[in-house]
């Protein structure tokens, strides 16, 4: 969370995860549950445990008292999340994805900011290219702008796309972004009551899958990697403060960017670029980096996630561990362990509790999304 001042939660936990009523739940534990009861939880199946949820970060819950997150389960955070499984390759009209899985997990802080939006065919159909998308939005000072991203940036999306008609917006992903971060942001600075409400603000990583491309708008400190024949290829730049040509813009616009506990903007920000931040503008701006990247036979999976991941996990250490995780060889590594399957949901659960166990002290949100079947991997 950019430029987040709020007191940490230094409480240590282990990840747990179970799956009930089709929904994953990663439920961090405090140290004094024993490890017997950890790997139950883990390994515990649909109807098979009952979890008292203290809130729910996938509608937008932004705060928890300490007495409203220890309960007695000792849950001090909870991942609500999905995850779908698409029909197969060769079965029917080719889908954008094969499977995807979603996670958003509130860590050790103590309020949760983060918030995830899954729209699979949210936009083609009817004789033009069908599109998946996908968006991390992390979210400071609040969840009001993370939570009006998820629910609007997707749909203006369609819309601009729509309005120049398909055959043209092939070729004009950069301005659609740009314009649909624009919209969004203007949205939340018109809705934006009183001086406090126009220091929240979010960044945004999303990606827009087809079957021949995926393109990716990120705005802020979020990432999105794409593993191709194993290899980590970034599909994002994070938008530091400290970054050269940021600085320089930032800069340019008669900003400053000042080293106080950090490169920040005016010593505020860590990130250069956001959603919303009214009161920063015109130094912090909206303006997405986009990429446009051709689809090939390599490629097998996609993450999008918040910085609470990316933090303490490298691109490559990510990248590897989904993809043992999506192949099957964890599973068959460790039947012991946590993960005992190999899906997307699985995998994004996975990778939630590699940055906890790292000492993330942020939100975490992980989104998967499976391109490829993997060799080795069982139905």
């Amino acid at each position: 969370m950019a430029g987040d001042d709020a007191p940490h939660s230094r409480d240590d936990g282990e990840g747990a995860f179970c799956e009930a009523d089709g929904t994953q739940r990663l439920l961090v534990k405090k140290p004094a549950v024993t490890s017997r009861r950890r790997l139950e939880i883990r390994r515990a199946r649909a109807g098979g445990l009952a979890v008292k949820r203290t809130m729910d970060p996938v509608e937008g819950s932004n705060s928890s008292s300490p007495s409203d997150r220890d309960t007695e389960d000792g849950i001090v955070g909870i991942l609500a999340a999905g995850g779908e499984i698409r029909g197969r390759e060769g079965q029917g009209a080719r889908l954008p994805c094969l499977s995807h899985g979603a996670v958003s997990l509130i860590g050790r802080r103590r309020v949760m900011e983060d918030t995830v939006a899954v729209a699979p065919g949210f936009a083609g159909g009817g004789g033009v290219p069908v599109y998946d998308f996908f968006g991390v939005y992390d979210g400071h000072g609040g969840a009001r702008v993370a939570q009006a991203c998820r629910e609007r940036l997707h749909v203006v999306l369609a819309e601009e796309v729509a309005a120049g008609g398909w055959p043209r917006a092939e070729g004009r992903w950069r301005e659609v972004m740009t314009a649909s971060f624009s919209r969004v942001d203007g949205e939340v600075e018109a809705a934006a009551q009183g001086e406090a409400e126009r220091t929240v603000g979010s960044t945004a990583v999303v990606a827009v899958v087809g079957t021949k491309r995926i393109v990716v708008a990120n705005c802020g400190d979020s990432r999105a990697v794409l593993s191709r024949g194993g290899a980590a290829v970034p599909l994002s730049l994070d938008h530091k403060a400290d970054r050269p040509d940021e600085m320089e813009r930032v800069e340019a616009a008669g900003g400053r960017v000042i080293n106080w506990d950090g490169y920040r903007v005016l010593g505020v920000l860590a990130t250069s670029r956001s959603i919303g931040d009214c009161y920063l503008k015109p130094f912090v701006i909206s303006e997405p980096d986009v990429t446009v990247t051709e689809r090939t036979e390599k490629d097998e999976f996609l993450i999008l996630a918040s910085d609470g991941l990316w933090d303490v996990v490298s691109n490559e250490a990510a990248c590897k561990i989904a993809r043992q995780c999506l192949s099957g060889r964890m599973a068959r590594m460790f039947p012991d362990a946590a993960v005992s399957g190999c899906t997307a949901a699985e995998a994004a659960a996975l990778l939630a509790e590699l940055a906890i166990s790292r000492g993330s002290e942020d939100n975490i949100s992980v989104v998967v999304v499976e391109l490829k079947r993997l060799r080795g991997r069982t139905s």
